[in-house]
């Protein structure tokens, strides 16, 4: 299974918050919808084999984290926005809920999140401009395969730094891409590899 883990320091993590505001003053959350759509949809397809992680830092009850899984999820692109806000408004306080079949909300940081990865022994990358070319990485075919990734304003430097501890950071080529265009160039190199 692929994992996409997006991070956002200012991403609204209440429905409200994101009823009330436009997208981009929702602490650019249109920047999760795009990941979310490059990660998660094909031409006439789904990937089935791909959970899309949102991580929002944002006020006003930071952090939020959403799980999406590309094999239940049945929405239209058009919808995110929409999906997102219902996701946000439907949290209730200690637990982890399924809103919708294959969507799913709890309040989680990026590193509880990532050591779950690694205490499964699932394949955990950091993206990263100074990484490893994601070209001559080796990735299991055998494991869950996690990349995780920022906003414009990339991840928070005390994470970052903790996560370069223990896992391989890697780059996907010398120009500085979308988050979006970023989760197009990993699932294109995972899908040339048949991961």
């Amino acid at each position: 299974m692929r994992h996409i883990i997006y991070f956002s320091s200012k991403a609204v993590t209440s429905g409200g918050a994101l009823r009330k505001k436009d997208l981009m003053e929702a602490g650019r959350i249109d920047i999760a919808i795009h990941s979310i759509i490059q990660g998660l949809y094909l031409s006439h397809d789904i990937r089935k084999d791909t959970v899309i992680h949102l991580v929002f830092y944002g006020m006003p009850d930071p952090p939020k984290h959403i799980e999406i899984h590309g094999s239940k999820v049945k929405i239209a692109k058009k919808n995110i926005a929409k999906l997102l806000q219902k996701i946000l408004y439907k949290y209730k306080e200690g637990e982890r809920k399924e809103v919708l079949p294959g969507c799913f909300v709890e309040k989680k940081s990026l590193l509880n999140i990532v050591d779950e990865f690694l205490e499964k022994n699932s394949q955990v990358f950091v993206l990263d401009e100074n990484g490893k070319s994601i070209r001559d990485v080796d990735i299991e075919n055998s494991k869950d395969v996690v990349f995780v990734l920022g906003d414009q304003e990339g991840l928070p430097k005390k994470e970052l730094r903790r996560m370069k501890k223990t896992i391989q950071p890697v780059s996907v080529g010398n120009k500085t891409y979308f988050a979006s265009q970023t989760i197009v160039i990993v699932n294109n190199e995972l899908d040339f590899r048949n991961i």
